[in-house]
């Protein structure tokens, strides 16, 4: 459905919630953004992945996409904090495809530019343009992202690093990337923010989640409708 057929039910569902909770949702949609996503590649410890979900929704991104290949994706309740709630996770596992070649193929379709992550690449995150939606590609703890993801991007760039280490936890590398670009998107002229139609599917999806029986709720609303409907 799209948002104007979905009016009237949001507003039925809205009947439950409180006016804090509903003023938090605007804000929140306010904020929210496509322009930005994060690609998670064969992340194998669930801390990390789950470290990076909730970055990710803390800075107001909206989709994530995990690819499994070796390693599937485990969540870590206890850092999540229920941030995967609020999130659109997109989620490749089948075990006859290559789903990095799977989830590239979606996002190139979508319009974004693959940036994958490298400590030996050219630029740094913060010099990467941002006149375009950015899919950034993150690897693995051991082995970084693979050859095929490296092969494929648009663009590699590298995180800005001054010491003798020359590595740095996978989600606190996807905070330092989120928050460059999320940082710059938001000071920029680019039309960053979402959709009316976005925000419309969003607000009733985060109205259901913020019920206890929303699926019950709604029955009642559709009986009412078709009590009211003329034969």
């Amino acid at each position: 459905m799209n948002a104007p057929d979905i009016q009237p039910l949001t507003d039925f569902l809205g009947l439950y919630i409180t006016d804090n909770r509903k003023s938090t949702i605007e804000k929140v949609l306010e904020q929210r953004t496509r322009y930005v996503t994060v690609v998670l590649e064969d992340i194998f410890q669930s801390q990390n992945a789950s470290a990076a979900i909730r970055t990710s929704e803390c800075m107001g991104l909206q989709d994530m996409h995990i690819i499994e290949i070796k390693s599937k994706w485990g969540m870590n309740k206890k850092v999540l904090m229920g941030s995967n709630k609020w999130l659109n996770l997109v989620r490749y596992r089948e075990k006859d495809k290559d789903n990095t070649a799977e989830c590239y193929s979606k996002l190139k379709s979508e319009g974004y530019r693959l940036v994958a992550t490298h400590p030996a690449a050219g630029i740094s995150i913060d010099e990467l343009p941002i006149d375009s939606k950015v899919a950034l590609v993150m690897g693995n703890e051991v082995n970084g992202i693979s050859k095929f993801a490296l092969d494929n991007a648009d663009e590699v760039v590298r995180i800005p690093m001054y010491g003798f280490t020359e590595s740095m936890n996978i989600s606190v590398s996807a905070a330092l990337c989120i928050r460059s670009l999320v940082t710059r998107i938001r000071d920029s002229e680019h039309d960053w923010k979402l959709s009316e139609t976005e925000k419309g599917n969003l607000r009733l999806d985060w109205y259901r989640k913020s019920l206890r029986k929303p699926l019950v709720m709604e029955k009642e609303f559709w009986a009412s409708r078709n009590r009211l409907s003329p034969l």
